[in-house]
Formats: C-alpha cells, structure tokens, sequence
C-alpha cells in the first residue's frame, strides 16, 4: 500500500475540554501527516448515531452517543503514507490504562471510572471507515 490516504481522527470532548487540541495535532504533525481540513463542533445525535451506527444495540452504545454530544469535537482529515494505520498506532491502545507511553492515550489518556472509556482520540480503521466517516463530518 504505497498510495497517501486521508483518514477521520476526531479529538473527543474530553480531549477539548482539557485544552489538549493542540497537542494531539501537534504530535500528528511530528509524525509528518498533514491537517488537510478541520472543524470545531457541537455534533447532532444524528451525526452521532450515523457515525456510530455498526455499535447500536450494543450495552455502551447509549453512553458513548452521551458522552460524544456532551461538549464540542474537533474532526480533523488527516492525510499521509499509510495514515489510518499510522495515526491509530499514534492513539494507542482503546484504554489508556494500558495504551504504550509515547501514545496519545499513553501518555495524555487515564480510565475516568465511567460508564464509556473518555479516551480522547477517534481514528477511522480501515479504508472503508475512513471515506465513509470523512463523508459525514465534512
């Protein structure tokens, strides 16, 4: 896979809410992506849901829906060689308890005690995910 893709990283509310924007780009940029397009908002329920949609019906479902409308997004389109695996190796691990120091999430990331994991960064998983979920945000 030699081709520049563009994937979906989103910094969650708790991620806004700690003044760690910066940061989390910053160390996007380090690694040599480009910010290609970004935004700052308060998403819908609708948005949430569509964006979320393969997880309803599933226990965590309702809390992350919560969670992800509780404060503002930023969404940013992250272009590079190899990005959408790149970017996810950048976050770490989904729980920042035990995501590797150098991470996003292993070094900025801790385990709130709450009913969804506040884990600060989104990134798309595949190809697929990433055009489709770029499709909806921007």
């Amino acid at each position: 896979m030699t081709e520049t893709q563009n994937t979906l990283v989103l910094v969650k509310p708790d991620g806004v809410a700690r003044n760690l924007i910066g940061e989390i780009i910053a160390r996007c940029e380090a690694k040599g992506y480009q910010v290609t397009n970004l935004k700052l908002l308060q998403p819908s329920q609708g948005l949430l849901a569509a964006h979320y949609a393969e997880h309803e019906g599933k226990p965590f479902y309702q809390p992350l829906i919560d969670f992800m409308s509780s404060g503002s997004v930023v969404a940013i389109q992250l272009t590079g060689h190899r990005v959408i695996e790149g970017f996810r190796s950048l976050a770490g691990a989904t729980d920042p308890t035990v995501a590797a120091p150098g991470t996003i999430r292993g070094d900025l990331g801790r385990d709130w005690g709450l009913k969804v994991q506040q884990n600060l960064v989104h990134g798309s998983d595949s190809t697929e995910s990433a055009e489709r979920e770029l499709a909806l945000w921007f």
